[in-house]
């Protein structure tokens, strides 16, 4: 338990595709992980953006790994204690 008042520090998460000359920056903390993915879907399925559903696929995965490696850092950390 927390002492109260004490503030949670968030950890946040980046993701970057560097396509040509445009830079796409994501930051995301782990709470906001399927409302990533669901945005880089709507931004591959529109034709005025450069991102492409391969785009998609490769930040999807990136994010997904990136949630495994904090699992597993965690579990990791938990185990030490």
């Amino acid at each position: 338990m927390r002492p109260r008042g004490q503030v949670v520090p968030c950890e946040l998460n980046v993701l970057a595709l560097l396509k040509g000359n445009e830079r796409y920056i994501f930051i995301y903390d782990d709470v906001s992980r399927p409302l990533l993915i669901d945005t880089f879907r709507d931004q591959a399925a529109d034709p005025r953006l450069s991102i492409n559903w391969f785009d998609a696929a490769v930040l999807t995965d990136r994010a997904r790994e990136q949630a495994r490696q904090t699992r597993q850092a965690t579990t990791s950390s938990r185990a030490r204690i």
